[in-house]
């Protein structure tokens, strides 16, 4: 089980990373972008640390409040909700 965990964790925050930099290189190149409520969701659905990173990397969403606030608030929860389940069980 915690295998399972472990990489589900993994690829979704490769995944939430990659994405970060598309969203980047789309914004540079004045294209169609990805929605932020997506980029938001890779975070809550466990990517915190690649779309921290991703931010990170290529500078991406690091002036907007919700992002520079939102996504280590997410990774804290997260963390909280782990050692909970870790004592828990």
């Amino acid at each position: 089980m915690v295998y399972v965990v472990v990489g589900y964790l993994v690829i979704i925050n490769v995944i939430a990373f990659v994405v970060y930099g598309i969203d980047k290189r789309k914004a540079k190149k004045h294209l169609w972008r990805i929605p932020e409520a997506t980029l938001i969701g890779l975070a809550l659905m466990g990517g915190s640390v690649g779309a921290f990173l991703g931010m990170r990397c290529f500078r991406h969403k690091t002036k907007h409040i919700k992002f520079y606030v939102g996504v280590p608030a997410i990774f804290m929860i997260e963390i909280a909700i782990a050692i909970f389940l870790k004592v828990k069980f």
